[in-house]
């Protein structure tokens, strides 16, 4: 670009082409000569600086040193944001103790093990898994799927003559499925097996004799005796109209003991005919007739609950004299006798005296204990704290159940002294137990009768009244049938809740929170109802909104309900 010429180009006079040279012996060439002062600073390199010049630029690290600290900021947004929805994340992670009980109750509905008592079938697992997980998909579908394959079984067992089996699968499909067409055939079917062949011409003849003498009701009621005809055959024109005309005649009566102020046979007769005609028309009318007297005298009743809570909280519970808590509560249910805070009061009643016996044992009043027990008892006459107190007192005949022995010193007397057992009562004492924590975790609480935990303890306290294990057993069955009822809820088995509340309410009478209960067991069969309805199961819908309305006949659901029941829609 200075105009300037290689002095040792003596060639071509036209442009010549730059060049680099030999770059690798550029340490060893001679230094160049001395060149003319062009007006630059002079600028030299020392060899051995030359060669520790790198042969590639160190990495500009200033230009990325921003990364470092957004990656800091990047690991700290992500640990706040994990920390902060760790809950969210640990109900993404599956439960293994849910997942290994799903996949043992698919195992076993697989195999057939359809229902048992040992916790290996596929009923018993998948309602384990439910109360695992009330919501759970896998196992609602899988009860479902149990309800199914029992209806399969009962009908093979029907077509093989096993009619027992066909009854014990039938019952398992009811509870499971809560109703529906196939259970309906087969219990027709069934019914027909065990009878023979219906011979409907006789058993309309029969149903029309019963109704001329009156007996609308019953095993041998006309009503009865028409659904056994149109269970045979559903479109029999004449037994149809022959139970219309026995509905007819049960409404009747009813309206004529409303006109008559007799409440409590009215009652009774709404019940019958919703018992035999679950869907008769006239039934919301007839109940809705029921409500005003159902308050007879809503001011007195009033006044005698209160009257009846003050005393208990001045602790006058029974005694002589009209102002105790026992008087009171008593009265009230004489305005109202299905009065619910009455009977609950009654209970709480029977508990105070039940308190107040073991008080007496505590200083040895034996008599007085006696006396405060026997009171209870015609109030709470199952009651689990009421048999211990029993067992405590020596008092073995009352706590096994059975009726004192005349002339027995322990009525009057301290409590008995148990000789010590052989080895052959010993034995019989561990096995009465062990039969009775069995029956308790099957849920055999109250029922059958001899057989029943309840039962079983009592008798285990009748061998040996100072027996721990028996004792706690007794008492424990409250929570036991608390605990069982959530269960059969979660799982929908409303039957089996129905039992279990029933259960409680005879092992604890009056206990805080069961009408709490009995209203979310109202609700699931309304529910169920529902369903039944948007299916067009009307007979099913009728029995469960039945059993809803005896639990919680003030559910604002249920006219809604019976309203859709009665138009179809």
């Amino acid at each position: 670009m200075n105009g300037r010429k290689d002095p040792h180009d003596h060639g071509s006079q036209g442009r010549t082409e730059p060049t680099l040279g030999d770059l690798d012996h550029l340490d060893d060439a001679p230094a160049p000569k001395a060149k003319a002062d062009d007006g630059l600073p002079q600028v030299t390199l020392d060899p051995e600086r030359r060669r520790s010049v790198p042969s590639r630029p160190p990495a500009r690290s200033g230009r990325r040193g921003w990364l470092i600290p957004l990656l800091l900021l990047l690991v700290i947004g992500v640990g706040t944001s994990l920390w902060m929805e760790q809950d969210k994340l640990r109900g993404l992670v599956p439960s293994t103790e849910l997942d290994g009980v799903l996949g043992r109750a698919e195992v076993a509905l697989q195999e057939g093990r359809l229902d048992g008592n040992d916790g290996t079938s596929a009923r018993e697992l998948f309602e384990a898994a439910r109360a695992l997980q009330p919501d759970n998909d896998r196992a609602r579908d899988g009860l479902r799927k149990v309800g199914l394959a029992e209806i399969a079984r009962a009908d093979a067992a029907l077509q093989a003559g096993k009619l027992d089996d066909a009854d014990q699968a039938l019952v398992a499909a009811r509870e499971l499925l809560g109703g529906g067409s196939d259970v309906d055939r087969l219990t027709q079917a069934l019914a027909t097996a065990r009878t023979g062949p219906v011979q409907t011409d006789h058993l309309i003849e029969q149903a029309q004799q019963a109704f001329d003498a009156g007996k609308l009701d019953g095993d041998d009621g006309a009503g009865t005796l028409y659904r056994r005809v149109l269970g045979a055959d559903p479109n029999n024109a004449v037994a149809a109209h022959g139970l219309d005309k026995v509905g007819e005649a049960l409404a009747s009566q009813a309206h004529k003991a409303l006109d008559a102020g007799d409440r409590t046979a009215a009652s009774a007769l709404v019940d019958r005919l919703a018992a035999l005609i679950p869907n008769y028309g006239e039934l919301p009318a007839l109940r809705a007739a029921l409500v005003p007297a159902d308050k007879p005298d809503g001011a007195a009743l009033a006044d005698a609950l209160n009257q009846a809570q003050d005393a208990m909280r001045a602790g006058r519970i029974s005694g002589d004299g009209d102002d105790t808590a026992l008087a009171h509560y008593k009265a009230a249910l004489a305005l109202d006798p299905d009065n619910a805070d009455a009977k609950a009061g009654l209970a709480q009643v029977a508990q105070a005296l039940i308190m107040q016996a073991n008080a007496a044992l505590d200083s040895g009043d034996h008599e007085q204990a006696h006396k405060l027990l026997d009171q209870a008892a015609e109030l709470a006459p199952h009651s689990a704290d009421l048999a211990a107190a029993r067992a405590r007192l020596g008092d073995t005949h009352k706590a096994a159940g059975a009726l004192p022995v005349a002339g027995d010193a322990q009525d009057v007397a301290g409590p008995t002294q148990h000789p010590v057992l052989t080895a052959q009562q010993t034995a019989d004492l561990a096995r009465m137990i062990q039969r009775a924590d069995a029956a308790a975790q099957q849920g055999k609480l109250m029922l059958p009768p001899g057989d029943s935990a309840y039962d079983l303890y009592r008798g285990a306290l009748a061998l040996d009244g100072n027996n721990e294990t028996a004792r706690h057993g007794l008492e424990g069955l409250p929570s036991l049938a608390l605990n069982q009822f959530n269960q059969a809820l979660a799982s929908g088995n409303l039957q089996v809740a129905g039992d279990r509340l029933a259960d409680l309410g005879d092992l604890s009478p009056g206990a805080a929170g069961q009408d709490e209960l009995r209203q979310r067991l109202a609700n699931a069969w309304l529910d169920q109802a529902e369903q039944q309805l948007q299916q067009g199961d009307r007979a099913s819908a009728a029995q469960s909104l039945e059993r809803a309305r005896k639990l919680a006949p003030g559910n604002a659901r249920l006219s809604t309900l019976t309203a859709r029941l009665q138009t179809g829609s």
